[in-house]
């Protein structure tokens, strides 16, 4: 392989249309793609290119990392495309070259020489109990034996892991690809019941510590899953492990970007609304310059035709929903929060940041960063509209504990918003309120009250999808929360009665000239005022008037 890889992924795109590429060889014609099949749910590289599906080469990075070290790490969401991106590993290391012809890694790899892959895949299975995942592993090594012809020894899993690299090394005379795929399932899968989380953690630090142990017989590993577990829980017998989850380098490893969907996927794009394709389903972002789409959504808008929340169907964790509310997490505070990188990679089984787990999940991404103090603090924010709105209807649901009371609720609210019928609007949420159970809204801090209420207003308006600002600065102060649906403005102002003099809201709405802001918009501008009451757990005064 050659070295000074490229200065700019950029620039390498194999995918860009009637282009040149010049790589230190004979430079490489590219013509737009023809309509192919879409590889809907395909994991393995060789089907997804011997049924002339449609690909986004990743073979760049690939590359890099080959070229750059030994030992990775990558923690990306659920249906993110890693599945694919070891098995195109796989393929890469066994010497399949025809399956590369095309890509930007062929010219540049060695194909006389060829190396053992030993892959573990955590993916399915059930890890219920210790002995479950210990008897998973077996079958996988006694797999992987038969197939690369090894002898099995040793009674353990890690000490037949450890012997089957020394073994392979010995028998090819090539050192050992080692590629480990949904890493962390049998820990993310009872985290519900802790004392097996932390025995299937142990037991898996025991076995991934023997890559290291046998470093003189593997080439290359790289370990996938979603969350990014403390290195001291999980990794403290593998710590030569290089993490590239926030590499700048590495940010659209896996995802499509912009203009893989103008140059792979051109022939899906004429009657969609590409504007809404963005809205959707773009926005993921892990430091790069790029933002990106995901990948299991794109594909599903393409063959479907229509936009759904095809990846946040595919499951929610209850685990998630249940951390959000027994630590009170507001729906409001999820558009706005803070995180340092220590604070995103605190995951452990009995330590999990609220930050990490929606970031680590997918349900939250970077926004932007800053240098404060010399750190680096993120800001997190919704990625698009699928994960925002469909979240937020999780979180009524899981609060109203029935699913059909807050659909119905949505729908008249969409109405009474298109129709500008802001008074009406309080028998709705009165209504819902009163059902929420009493458990859900006790709090011993009264400002803690406030932010519950007002984020149940606010999940229900990210449930219908419509533009929100929270908190929002103007001239005059900061304005709770602004949302503008069906053409009309809504500007609200939450109070608790116990902390506010009667009609308060309504007041500061218009004593600090908040509708100013929105006036050019030439759109109706509708003020409502609410106040809560700790003693009967609900509104107690919804005022309105126009601005």
């Amino acid at each position: 392989m050659r070295g000074g890889l490229f200065d700019s992924l950029r620039a390498l795109d194999p995918a860009r249309p009637r282009s040149t590429v010049s790589r230190g060889r004979r430079a490489r014609y590219y013509r737009p793609v023809a309509r192919r099949r879409l590889p809907t749910g395909l994991q393995t590289f060789r089907e997804v290119r011997e049924k002339n599906c449609y690909y986004v080469d990743k073979t760049a990075y690939i590359e890099r990392l080959v070229d750059s070290g030994k030992h990775y790490f990558l923690s990306r969401p659920r249906r993110f495309g890693k599945s694919l991106l070891l098995d195109t590993i796989k393929e890469l290391f066994e010497g399949n070259e025809p399956l590369f012809e095309g890509l930007h890694v062929h010219d540049g790899w060695n194909w006389s020489q060829r190396h053992a892959v030993v892959r573990l895949d955590f993916g399915g299975g059930s890890f219920a109990e210790p002995r479950l995942l210990e008897a998973n592993v077996m079958e996988q090594l006694a797999a992987a034996e038969r197939r690369l012809g090894v002898a099995p020894d040793y009674l353990t899993a890690p000490g037949r892991f450890a012997y089957l690299l020394e073994a392979l090394h010995r028998q090819t005379g090539q050192t050992v690809v080692v590629l480990v795929d949904e890493y962390d399932k049998p820990i993310l899968d009872t985290l519900s019941t802790p004392e097996v989380a932390l025995a299937n953690r142990d037991y898996l630090r025991s076995l991934y510590g023997m890559i290291k142990s046998n470093d003189a017989h593997v080439r290359f590993t790289f370990l996938t899953g979603v969350s990014k577990f403390s290195k001291v829980s999980i990794f403290s017998d593998l710590n030569n492990l290089t993490d590239i989850t926030l590499d700048r380098r590495y940010s659209a490893i896996c995802g499509y970007t912009e203009r893989d969907l103008d140059n792979v996927f051109a022939p899906e794009l004429p009657g969609l609304d590409r504007r809404r394709v963005r809205e959707w389903y773009d926005g993921y972002r892990w430091r790069g310059e790029e933002r990106v789409y995901n990948p299991f959504d794109v594909l599903l808008l393409f063959d479907s035709r229509e936009f759904k929340a095809h990846w946040f169907e595919t499951g929610t964790p209850s685990f998630l929903l249940n951390t959000l509310f027994e630590r009170r997490v507001s729906s409001v505070s999820l558009s706005e929060m803070l995180g340092t990188e220590e604070l995103l990679s605190a995951f452990d089984v009995n330590r999990i940041g609220t930050e990490a787990l929606l970031f680590q999940t997918g349900y939250l991404t970077l926004q932007s960063e800053e240098e404060v103090g010399g750190e680096t603090v993120y800001r997190l924010a919704y990625p698009n509209r699928e994960v925002r709105q469909s979240l937020n209807r999780s979180l009524l649901t899981y609060l109203a504990q029935d699913a059909a009371e807050p659909a119905k609720n949505r729908i008249r609210l969409s109405r009474l918003l298109a129709a500008g019928d802001t008074a009406s609007m309080k028998g709705l949420f009165h209504a819902f309120f009163a059902s929420i159970p009493y458990q859900w809204c006790t709090s011993n801090d009264i400002a803690d009250y406030e932010g519950f209420y007002a984020s149940v207003f606010y999940s229900y308006f990210a449930a219908l999808g419509y533009d929100i600002a929270v908190e929002e600065s103007t001239s005059h102060g900061r304005l709770d929360m602004a949302v503008r649906a069906a053409g009309r403005v809504y500007l609200f102002e939450f109070k608790v009665a116990e902390m506010s003099p009667p009609g308060s809201a309504l007041t500061q709405l218009h004593e600090r000239r908040y509708a100013d802001k929105y006036r050019a918009t030439g759109e109706p501008i509708h003020l409502v005022g609410v106040e809560f009451s700790r003693a009967s757990r609900n509104i107690i005064a919804f005022e309105t008037a126009d601005a």
